[in-house]
Formats: structure tokens, C-alpha cells, sequence
């Protein structure tokens, strides 16, 4: 004896014959991110101040792209400069 009046069943049939997208949206910046070289010797990490990502600059002349947030504060370091 059935209560529902075989709705659950039909319930199942409509998700299963559903198909749902599993795309993944990356969100739009609003600003490029920005390239830093190291002048220094030796190895240097900083840490993003607003994304908490550690960027590590690996001897003199190596650049990394910084994320757009991190910029302003990387700019305040002595031994990077911003390449253009």
C-alpha cells in the first residue's frame, strides 16, 4: 500500500533525466596582475598582505606575477621593483 501515489518515483525519473553543468567560473578581475623582480641575493618569501599567498623570489633577477591585491604592499619591499 502506497501513500504517495507514486510521486517519489517520478520525482527520481525527472532528476535523473536532469543534467546539471559543473562549470567552474573564475571571477573576473578588475585590475592586471603585476609582475616583480627581485634585485636582492639569496632567497626571499613575502607573504600577500590581503590574498595571504606566499610568493617566494628565488636569487637576483627572478620575477613573478603577483596577484593585483598583493601589488601595493610588494611595492613597500626595498629589494623589489615593479617591472613594467
Amino acid at each position: 500500500m502506497s501513500c504517495c501515489g507514486n510521486k517519489r518515483e517520478s520525482l527520481k525519473q525527472t532528476f535523473s533525466s536532469q543534467s546539471f553543468s559543473q562549470e567552474v567560473k573564475h571571477p573576473i578581475k578588475m585590475w592586471n596582475d603585476v609582475v616583480f623582480e627581485y634585485t636582492g641575493s639569496g632567497v626571499l618569501v613575502v607573504k600577500g598582505s590581503v590574498t595571504g599567498v606566499h610568493y617566494q623570489f628565488k636569487g637576483n633577477g627572478f620575477q613573478i606575477l603577483i596577484d593585483y591585491k598583493d601589488a601595493a604592499g610588494m611595492r613597500g619591499e626595498p629589494l623589489l621593483k615593479k617591472v613594467n
